[in-house]
């Protein structure tokens, strides 16, 4: 017979991955703006949540279905993505900016994204030569 989850414990699970996911964002962007040097550990984001590494990961595993450095992986992607669409910017800055060297931002970037940070950069700037064709055309 399965047991329920009382609402208290099952919204405090919410509440502590939404923490989670606001402490990630804010963490990603100090290191976007530079007032952060080093990429933060799960661990740490637990910390400063003042739960211990394995009640955070077990909570947000049970609220979400998936682990932790999910979200936190996902959400530097997301930055990654933006950054690149800069022209002004190198990939290898791009990479220090996040705290990687160029070769393991490489690599990080094309296990999530299936294509070098080049390769998406070049098939960004094509879709949106594109797309400002369409726009001229029509």
């Amino acid at each position: 017979m399965p047991t329920s989850i009382p609402p208290k414990l099952f919204a405090r699970q919410h509440e502590i991955t939404a923490d989670f996911l606001r402490e990630v964002d804010r963490h990603l962007a100090d290191i976007v703006a530079g007032r952060a040097t080093e990429m933060f550990e799960v661990r740490d984001l637990a910390g400063i949540l003042c739960i211990h590494p394995t009640h955070l990961s077990n909570t947000i595993k049970l609220a979400t279905g998936h682990a932790p450095c999910y979200f936190f992986e996902a959400r530097i992607m997301d930055v990654a993505r933006e950054l690149l669409r800069d022209p002004s910017r190198s990939v290898a800055d791009i990479a220090a900016n996040l705290t990687y060297d160029p070769s393991n931002f490489t690599k990080f970037f094309k296990r999530f994204q299936g294509c070098t940070p080049k390769q998406y950069r070049e098939q960004e700037w094509a879709a949106q030569r594109e797309a400002s064709a369409e726009r001229v055309t029509i």
